[in-house]
Order: C-alpha cells, then structure tokens, then sequence
C-alpha cells in the first residue's frame, strides 16, 4: 500500500470505487488562482479524476473525428460531471466546502479557457504529465481521457506532482496537427499554454472543418496518434 493509499480517506476510496474510476488523485492547489469557497478564498486542493474514453473509438479519428467520436465525448463528460457533482456532495456531507468543475465549459470564449485547467489539477495530483499536444497523458490510459476536477478545502494527502514531459523526442502529434497548431514545445511545470498551443489556430481549424462534432469543439487527431494511447490497443 503507498502512502497515499494509507493516508486517504476509506469513504473517499470507497467513493471511487463505487463510481469505477481508477486514476484518481489530490491536487494541493495553494499558490493557485483557484474559484473562491463561500468565505471568498481561493479552494487549495482539488480531487482530480480521468475516466478514459473507448480505445477502438479514439483510434478511428486519426484522419479526423467522426459521430461516434462526438457522441463519446459527450458520454463521457456526462459521467464525469455526474461524478464530480455526487463527489461534491459527498464532501459537504464530511465538513467541507466543495465545487464541482464543469467537464467541458469555456468560461472565457475570448481567451478560449474555461475557470480553471482541468490538466493542471491533474498535474500536481500527479496523474501524468502535458504532452506536446497540450494534453494530459497518463501512463495508465495515454491521452485517451477526460478530466474531472472537484476542489475543495477538506484536508487530504496530495498526491506528487509531475513537472515534466515523458515524451522524450516524440513529435508526432505535432506533425499530424491538421491546423499547425502545435509548437512542439517540451512541458515543463508553469510553462504558459501558448509555449505549447496555438489555441486560435486550433480552434479556428475544427470551427472551419468540423463544426458538425459539438460546434467545433471537437478534433482529437494530435491524442489519436499518441503512443501513449495507440499502447492501449496491443493485447494484454
């Protein structure tokens, strides 16, 4: 058992558990410009969390996405804020003050951000690192997730972060980014988004070609081509 294990809380674990969600762990957020409690401070932890989406399905997109990969997106966000707001509850029931984090909400449509990075919760909880396509990629499930992120103030073990990339000399995502989007920057822990991504590029190119997937929102291509995810499809 790791010390993580040994510290956490069993109704937590148990929480996890009951929702089928395996990769999971505590973010310590001080320092961080988190969402503000009822008292008006910032939350300094979060539980994060990634459920990962079908592998069959995530390898069908390497030309673009397509209905079944819209419709899995959807899915899974749906699970995910199911179990961010039941995980909410739950906290509040313990003593503590918690907030749920959308799956996939922009906030910010001018900046194209949402209130918080689901990746960096999922960073200093220690769930994997940011890889050169600007998303997280986990050793468990490579970049075939999405993210939930639940802050709050309840005291709990954080887990350790990860500050760096795993990917090594790795550019293949860079190179099949249909838009040119990606800058082929190595992540480092604090390194600004715009180092990695050309977020208007990106967004520009899946509102021009692929509108009909959520209103643009949708691409996959530089996650489907991931290594790290393409591992998932070799027998066990």
């Amino acid at each position: 058992m790791s010390e993580f294990e040994r510290l956490i809380p069993e109704w937590l674990a148990s929480f996890m558990r009951q929702q089928k969600i395996d990769l999971w762990g505590v973010a310590d957020l001080r320092g961080f410009d988190t969402p503000r409690d009822s008292s008006g401070r910032g939350y300094p932890g979060a539980v994060s969390f990634a459920i990962p989406l079908t592998p069959a399905i995530m390898a069908g997109i390497q030309n673009g996405p397509n209905q079944a990969y819209a419709d899995e997106y959807a899915r899974i966000n749906n699970l995910i804020n199911a179990a961010a707001n039941r995980l909410t509850t739950e906290i509040r029931q313990h003593g503590s003050q918690a907030l749920a984090l959308a799956a996939s909400q922009r906030s910010d449509p001018v900046n194209i951000k949402g209130d918080f990075p689901h990746k960096t919760a999922a960073t200093r909880a220690g769930l994997g690192w940011i890889g050169r396509h600007c998303q997280l990629i986990t050793r468990q499930f490579g970049s075939w997730v999405r993210l939930g992120t639940v802050f709050t103030d309840m005291a709990l073990p954080a887990g350790s972060p990860v500050e760096r990339s795993h990917c090594g000399t790795c550019t293949i995502c860079v190179a099949a980014c249909p838009a040119g989007a990606l800058r082929g920057s190595a992540w480092v822990a604090g390194m600004p988004r715009e180092d990695i991504l050309d977020v208007n590029a990106c967004d520009r190119w899946k509102k021009e070609n692929y509108y009909q997937f959520h209103k643009g929102h949708n691409c996959g291509i530089c996650s489907a081509v991931c290594p790290y995810g393409l591992k998932r499809l070799k027998p066990k």
